[in-house]
């Protein structure tokens, strides 16, 4: 590096300085900050990204410490995933419980839910921590995320049945609001960030609970989300670990979305999907539609080969 300075005599005055040390070191910097970058990405995929966020910015430490929170808690899975899938080899199998993960990880993130942990085809989601919107906008956005699972599974079922899946896949999940533990849990060498208590316990129970494409919440979710959400109340049950029954209710759908749907016509079996909107087709579209259910009722009618 050169410096040079004029003096008073009228000459200049040149300063010669070696710099390749400094520029070793500004380079050894510059390579152990895009290691560093490249393993802090790594390490991102192993945690839920609102825990990520929160230990890297430094909101949280890296401890062994828990607090209680009211928190609302998801359990969701595959009714039947088992039987479904013991014909598959593993690579597809792989392959389709992956897909499945990734769809139903993506919808959570976007509502916002924090990841616990993925066994099997099941998922443990959560609402409250580390980041909260108080505890009844959480519950009703865990509620709209499992929602938006459910439709999107639908969608997904004709994507298997093309790669060979005949059996629709089918959701299953549980949602319940309560107090719960939720920190770090662990040794000093090994830490898992999740949630303990009688309320996860819960929510597992409610999944187990569902009917296969339904979402089954309980009254404490209920009584939170029950001015956006309509429900069925489907009575008390008795399950496995809790002392006493425990009221269930049947998520419908949002109730804006019943009024924009309250004339469509909707079916749907694991090989019949009908929705039709009566009231906003023309006379030629209602035309075609008759013709098309009257063909369709024709083929109901007469066995396959007669």
């Amino acid at each position: 590096m050169i410096s040079e300075r004029r003096i008073t005599a009228g000459g200049t005055v040149a300063v010669y300085s070696d710099i390749t040390e400094l520029k070793q070191r500004e380079e050894n910097l510059a390579e152990k900050s895009a290691a560093l970058e490249a393993l802090s990405s790594k390490l991102a995929k192993y945690l839920a990204p609102q825990v990520y966020n929160s230990i890297f910015t430094g909101r949280q430490d890296v401890r062994i410490a828990s607090q209680r929170k009211k928190l609302t808690i998801c359990f969701s899975d595959i009714a039947g995933f088992t039987e479904t899938t013991d014909k598959m080899e593993s690579e597809d199998l792989t392959q389709l419980l992956n897909h499945y993960l990734t769809e139903m990880s993506k919808i959570a993130s976007d509502h916002g839910a924090t990841i616990d942990k993925y066994v099997g085809d099941a998922i443990l989601m959560f609402f409250g921590d580390p980041e909260t919107r108080g505890v009844k906008n959480d519950a009703l956005a865990c509620v709209q995320m499992a929602l938006a699972m459910q439709k999107r599974m639908s969608a997904l079922g004709e994507i298997w049945r093309d790669v060979g899946i005949e059996t629709p896949l089918r959701c299953r999940i549980g949602i319940h609001t309560d107090y719960c533990t939720v920190g770090n849990f662990g040794s000093e060498d090994r830490m898992d960030y999740t949630i303990i208590g009688g309320a996860v316990n819960l929510a597992s129970r409610l999944e187990q609970e569902a009917s296969p494409g339904t979402v089954l919440i309980s009254y404490e979710t209920f009584a939170l989300v029950k001015d956006t959400i309509e429900c069925e109340e489907l009575g008390h049950v008795l399950v496995k670990g809790i002392a006493y029954p425990v009221a269930t209710y049947r998520v419908v759908d949002l109730k804006e979305n019943l009024v924009r749907s309250c004339h469509t016509v909707r079916t749907e079996l694991p090989h019949l999907r009908l929705e039709a909107e009566p009231e906003l087709m023309s006379a030629d579209e209602r035309d075609q539609a008759a013709a098309a259910l009257r063909d369709t009722l024709d083929r109901l009618c007469h066995k396959p080969g007669s």
